[in-house]
C-alpha cells in the first residue's frame, strides 16, 4: 500500500463462482492509485472474472469489495462509468455502427440525454482515434474490420471515456508486434503523466515485466502472488504457476527484468 494514500480497491476474502464450482476463491488485496497492474495467469485461472469484479459487472458471493471505499455493488452504471473503463476482449455490436461512433460512445456517460457532444467531447474523440492509429477508419463501419483493428478501435473508446480508472481484458488481443507495442507504450505513459491506474490482463509474460509496476497473479482460482515487478517474475514462479521453464534476467536499459523461454 502507497504511504499517506487510501486504497483505490479493497478485496478481503472474495469469492466467485458461476456454479457450484468456484472460480475466485478468498482473494484478499489492496491496489492504489496510480499504478499499472499486470494481471496474470494460465487459461481458467480467473482472470476475466477479477476483472468483472472489479466493474461492477459480477458481484462476489462471499467477501467485500470496496472501490473508493465504497462496496462496488451499490454504484450506479452510468456513475460508476465516470470512473472506470473498461476495454472487453472482443467487441460484440451488432448495429452498422461507425469506428468514429463506437469511439464516441466512451463520451456517452458524460453526455447529457439529448445533448449533442461538446467540443471537448469531440476533442477526446479525435485525440484517441489518432493515438490508436485508426483517424483514417473513423468513417468505415465496425463491421468491416479486422480483429487487430477492432481491437483499437476498444482501446480508443475506453481512451476517450477519459476515467481515471481503465481496466482491459487482454487489450493487446490480435494486435501485431508494432501496435502492441503502441497500446502498451501508451498506457505506461498515462499511468506515469497522469496518474490513471490501469489493471490489464496480459498474456505475455515479458511485455508485463517491461510495462507494469507490479503483478497480480492468480492460480486456480486463488491469489498466488502480488507485489512488485523485479519480486514476482522468476523462474521458480513461471515454472510452477505456468508450467514453463524460462530465464528472468535483468534488463540494465530498462531497469526491469526480462523473460526468455527455454524452448528444450
Amino acid at each position: 500500500m502507497m504511504t499517506g494514500t487510501a486504497p483505490l480497491f479493497v478485496l478481503d476474502r472474495c469469492s466467485f463462482g458461476y456454479t457450484a464450482t468456484p472460480v475466485l476463491v478468498d482473494i484478499s488485496m489492496d491496489l492504489d492509485s496510480g499504478r499499472f497492474y499486470g494481471l496474470l495467469g494460465p487459461n481458467g485461472s480467473g482472470k476475466t472474472t477479477l476483472l468483472d469484479l472489479l466493474t461492477g459487472a459480477a458481484h462476489p458471493l462471499a467477501g467485500r469489495l470496496t472501490f473508493h471505499g465504497r462496496e462496488v455493488g451499490t454504484y450506479g452504471k452510468a456513475a460508476l462509468a465516470r470512473l472506470l473503463a473498461v476495454v472487453p476482449q472482443d467487441l460484440h455490436i451488432s448495429f452498422d455502427f461507425t469506428v468514429y461512433d463506437v469511439v464516441m460512445m466512451g463520451r456517452h456517460p458524460f453526455i447529457p440525454r439529448f445533448s449533442p457532444p461538446s467540443t471537448a467531447d469531440i476533442d477526446l474523440v479525435q485525440a484517441a482515434l489518432a493515438e490508436m492509429d485508426i483517424s483514417a477508419l473513423q468513417h468505415r463501419s465496425v463491421m468491416h474490420l479486422s480483429g487487430g483493428e477492432r481491437q483499437r478501435v476498444l482501446v480508443a473508446r475506453a481512451l476517450a471515456q477519459n476515467t481515471p480508472v481503465l481496466l482491459l481484458d487482454e487489450p493487446t488481443a490480435s494486435l501485431d508486434i508494432r501496435h502492441t507495442l503502441d497500446i502498451m507504450k501508451i498506457l505506461r505513459r498515462k499511468v506515469t503523466e497522469t496518474g490513471i491506474t490501469v489493471i490489464a490482463t496480459i498474456h505475455d509474460l515479458d511485455l508485463a515485466s517491461v510495462f507494469c509496476d507490479e503483478l497480480i497473479v492468480l492460480h486456480a482460482g486463488s491469489l498466488y502472488c502480488h507485489g512488485p515487478v523485479a519480486a514476482v517474475m522468476t523462474a521458480p514462479l513461471i515454472r510452477e504457476v505456468f508450467a514453463a521453464e524460462a530465464v528472468v534476467f535483468n534488463d540494465e536499459l530498462l531497469g526491469k527484468p526480462r523473460v526468455q523461454y527455454r524452448y528444450a
